[in-house]
């Protein structure tokens, strides 16, 4: 038999096998609840690989273990999809990313059965229109590192269950219709560092947490565009990790010349509220890309050096008796 023969008797048999070694992969179970998926969604043209006769490991939006072969992530986004999300979701016992993006017809309230994926690392459900509460029961899915609920229409209190997960890197809130105070449970997160907080765009009010100041090692905290108010100097000490600290369109009400900025932050805006006393000189030590602390009630000269000069007119206007530069020079 000739060298090209064998090739081609490889090959044809590769070609047979390849299609039945792909189905043998794909766990049967699993599959089977990804065909309901499918069909509680509507049969969309995103899933349109979702074909019975081939094998789910090979599927759009779908990834298997290599070795155990059941599904371990499963990542829907960006596609006309118009439904709420199915309960067949929680019988995906074996998920560890779970990601529902960017589809603005997706409705109705967090799935419950989620509670039963107690594997998963990694939750995103975003840029969606899903409405009701933040669920308690996330607070039983004690692996998570990553949690995203941001852009949605979802409503109610923060459940201050959330800090029982003790590997979150990050909290995204953002962008819903959140309201009531901030859990003074927030405080309490033992994981180092604590995870960063993204609670902006909502509708929160009261007074921060005397407890969030316990949060040495946080990198991220926005807070802005709620109904905040009272002290927020708490959040402040030169022994804090904040890079990033946004506290801005709220009612916040404190002295700005008493606190320690953080040593490592680069970014901090404090505008629309009605921050009082002078800018502490610490500043002029950072590396700030932004600073921003525009319609206070600040007063005194603007601290010379660093970056605090090279920053527009607008990020210290709107204040009682702020100056120098770059506004006008004090009198």
């Amino acid at each position: 038999m000739s060298t090209s023969t064998i090739i081609l008797s490889f090959s044809f048999l590769f070609s047979v096998l390849a299609p039945i070694t792909l189905s043998e992969l794909c766990n049967p179970q699993d599959k089977r609840v990804l065909l309901q998926l499918k069909k509680d969604l509507n049969n969309p043209y995103l899933l349109a690989s979702w074909n019975p006769d081939t094998g789910c490991c090979g599927w759009y939006c779908v990834t298997c273990d290599p070795i155990t072969h059941r599904i371990n992530s499963l990542t829907i986004f960006a596609g006309q999809l118009s439904a709420q999300i199915p309960p067949a979701v929680g019988d995906l016992l074996y998920l560890e990313t779970l990601e529902f993006h960017k589809l603005s017809n997706l409705t109705g309230p967090i799935q419950p059965t989620i509670a039963k994926l107690t594997n998963l690392k990694s939750l995103t459900l975003s840029f969606t229109n899903l409405s009701g509460p933040v669920p308690d029961f996330l607070a039983q899915l004690k692996n998570l590192t990553d949690l995203d609920l941001s852009f949605n229409s979802l409503s109610g209190s923060i459940p201050p269950s959330l800090s029982q997960l003790l590997h979150l890197r990050f909290i995204h809130l953002d962008r819903n219709k959140l309201t009531g105070p901030i859990p003074e449970s927030f405080g309490f997160f033992n994981q180092v560092p604590a995870p960063d907080l993204y609670l902006s765009h909502n509708q929160l009010s009261g007074k921060i947490p005397v407890s969030l100041g316990n949060l040495k090692t946080i990198t991220v905290i926005d807070l802005s565009r709620n109904k905040l108010e009272g002290d927020a100097s708490l959040l402040f000490g030169s022994d804090k990790k904040l890079r990033t600290l946004d506290l801005s369109r709220n009612v916040l009400e404190f002295d700005l010349s008493k606190v320690e900025i953080p040593e490592r932050i680069t970014l901090l805006d404090l505008s629309h509220n009605k921050v009082y006393g002078s800018l502490p000189k610490d500043l002029i030590a950072l590396d700030l890309y932004l600073l921003n602390v525009s319609y206070n009630r600040l007063c005194g000269q603007i601290p010379v050096g660093g970056k605090l000069q090279s920053f527009e007119i607008y990020e210290y206007f709107h204040n009682k008796c702020l100056c120098g530069a770059p506004l006008p020079s004090c009198k």
